[in-house]
Parts: C-alpha cells; structure tokens; sequence
C-alpha cells in the first residue's frame, strides 16, 4: 500500500508526457560505495542535525542536509526522493522540484530541504511543497545496513526508517494463502504489468510483505524482472529502502537468489 496509489493515473501520465524514466538506485549487491564526504553527518550553520530532525514535532519547519540515494519519481514540478546521511535517512515527498533540478539530483548528491515535518501511517517525511537546493561539493552514498535480525522488532527497526538496508536468508512464501503464485501485482492482486510487485517472505516462522514500488524501479529494472521469476521456496537476499506504511514496507531495488 502506498500514498502515491491516490495520484497513480495522473503520475503515470505525467511520466509518459514528460517522457521521465523510473530512477533506481545501483543493481548490484555493495555496489553502493561511493564516497568522497569526509563527514556524511556534518551540517551547515541553521541546519538540524538528524537527531534534531527527530525530535521536532510534526507539522513543525524543519532544514535539513543529506546525500540523494534515490529518486522515486517527479511530475509537474513534484519529485519523491530518498536522502541519507551519516545519522539517518529522509523520505521527502512532492518537493518543489524543477524538471532542470530534477536531472541534477543524481545519486550521491547532496541537498538541502526545507519544509515541514509530517507523518503518514506511520512513515515520518518532509511534506509536500519542500524547498530542494543543490549543495555543491562532497558526494556520498550510503552502504545498505543489514537489518535482518531486527524484522521481528519494530521498535528498533523503526530507528533505521527510509534508510538503504538489506535482509538476508529470506524464503519466498506465497503472495497469497492458498496460492502457489510467489508475487502480486498490487497489494491485492489487482494490478497488471507496470504496477507494483508485493511478495511475501518469511523469517524465524514470521512473514514478511515486501514491494517493488514500480515509480521507484519500473518493468525494465533487473529487480523488477527478479520478482517475476522467484518461486515460493526460494532463498533470497534483498537491498531496498525502509519505507514504512502502518509497518515495515521496504521498497525493495535488489533480489538476489541464493
């Protein structure tokens, strides 16, 4: 389940008109290495640390800096990004975004926004409308963090939220009960090729729902082509972001089977 299912026509129309192409982040497992930021964490003077960022109340403005891990999609001057820096991760959705800034904003690269803090079933953003602006020198990428053992324990895999993690030693279970079918396109099955991919796996006797969020890696992504041909049994790692909907949500961008 997702936010951006409310706007899907127009988001869909806006990409083949404004003839954008679905941004993913690197295919290959530790590909994500780049880094030339002496200090990822480090801020600029009137800008909140990630801690700060946290503890300021929802609804409130809030300056942040951090590094472009991932850019999810943009139409008509709106883009939905994912950000990182030493500390933490942000989810900025609908920013005020030129299609000339959007190109710009490539992975690595390090941003300042400005906006206000919100909550939607449970995922912590910067809300719609956020001033971006490029913040020129250090580059860096974050490695995935690997939150395996913390799948059973919301409250501490909450702290690593829209973060880049990975998850290891998984089993494919079946999308739905019953079923020997390993995927779904939508949540419920409603889907067609191009929508989102959601998979079931399983960890420790407990199951686990993940997604391919189709703006964020679309039908040509190696990921995407992945989900499509697991099987129910299959061991598999997996590298994604740490989206949170009522729960853990992890838009997944690596599938590798074992």
């Amino acid at each position: 389940m997702k936010k951006n299912a409310l706007t899907a026509l127009l988001l869909c129309a806006g990409m083949a008109l404004a003839g954008c192409s679905n941004n993913a982040p690197a295919t290959d497992s530790g590909a994500a290495t780049t880094e030339t930021a002496a200090n990822p964490s480090a801020k600029s003077e009137g800008v909140m640390t990630y801690q700060e960022y946290m503890d300021a109340e929802l609804e409130s403005e809030v300056t942040i800096e951090a590094y472009v891990q991932a850019k999810q999609s943009w139409w008509e001057d709106k883009a939905t990004i994912y950000a990182q820096d030493g500390d933490g991760a942000y989810f900025i959705y609908n920013a005020a975004v030129s299609e000339d800034l959007y190109e710009q904003l490539t992975e690595g690269t390090k941003i300042k926004v400005k906006g206000f803090k919100t909550e939607w079933s449970g995922e912590v953003e910067i809300a719609e409308g956020a001033e971006v602006e490029v913040v020129e020198g250090d580059t860096w990428v974050a490695k995935a963090t690997d939150v395996t053992d913390l799948l059973a324990n919301e409250e501490e895999l909450i702290k690593h939220q829209n973060e880049f993690v990975q998850f290891k030693d998984l089993t494919v279970a079946p999308a739905q009960e019953g079923s020997e079918e390993a995927f779904l396109y939508n949540y419920d099955g409603s889907g067609e090729e191009g929508n989102d991919l959601y998979f079931n796996v399983t960890k420790d006797d407990k199951t686990y729902t993940f997604v391919v969020e189709s703006y964020l890696t679309g039908t040509e992504t190696d990921v995407y082509k992945a989900v499509k041909e697991l099987k129910v049994g299959d061991v598999i790692n997996c590298e994604g972001f740490l989206y949170w909907y009522e729960g853990a949500n992890p838009h997944i961008t690596t599938v590798t089977v074992k």
